[in-house]
């Protein structure tokens, strides 16, 4: 019954994402290589994703689809991780996070890039986070398993990968998200890149 729950869930949220998608007011780019309208993830979410990862000041964070940047400027001002990157294709969302980083005073250790998140380098990672929609889960797991280091964390919000099974789960109720997404509640996965075999 609770994966059921789950499923329906999980098909609201897309429902809900898809029809933001098309409406005028979406954030959604017209890129071919989109992968999820942006999205502004609450502040209670970041600081859960970001504890959930354990980040800490020898922690590099990479944020795929960072959209306003928040994350990985959090993962700097308040969890202190030694650098960050935010990757995005659409530009004005990279400026953005730029300037914010520039304003947070972390400019120096948090880059953002417009960047095709499926071409981004993401072998010095020790910490992933990602928020995209479902359709994009199944190749970037692939990319993830392929290029990261064991050890290396990565938090999903919402939209767990297909095969590679979590290590964690975390759902919080967030009644400020029903409003754009359909459910008052986010759900965290945590994963750990197993040892090559």
């Amino acid at each position: 019954m609770k994966q059921l729950k789950h499923a329906f869930a999980i098909a609201l949220v897309a429902a809900a994402q898809l029809s933001l998608s098309n409406s005028a007011d979406a954030q959604f780019s017209s890129k071919p290589e989109a992968v999820a309208p942006y999205a502004a993830t609450l502040t209670v979410v970041v600081d859960a994703m970001l504890k959930l990862a354990d980040v800490g000041p020898d922690d590099f964070v990479v944020d795929l689809g960072s959209g306003d940047g928040r994350i990985v400027i959090a993962a700097a001002t308040r969890f202190k991780a030694r650098r960050g990157l935010g990757v995005d294709i659409e530009p004005n969302l990279v400026k953005f996070s730029s300037d914010s980083a520039a304003q947070a005073g972390v400019a120096d250790r948090v880059k953002f890039r417009e960047e095709d998140l499926f071409k981004t380098d993401v072998s010095e990672a020790t910490v992933v986070t990602v928020y995209l929609l479902p359709r994009a889960m199944p190749p970037l797991e692939q990319k993830l398993l392929a290029e990261l280091k064991p050890g290396t964390r990565v938090v999903v919000q919402d939209y767990p990968f297909p095969t590679w099974r979590a290590e964690r789960v975390v759902e919080l109720k967030t009644p400020d998200k029903e409003t754009s997404a359909g459910l008052p509640y986010a759900q965290l996965y945590l994963y750990k890149v197993p040892a090559r075999k």
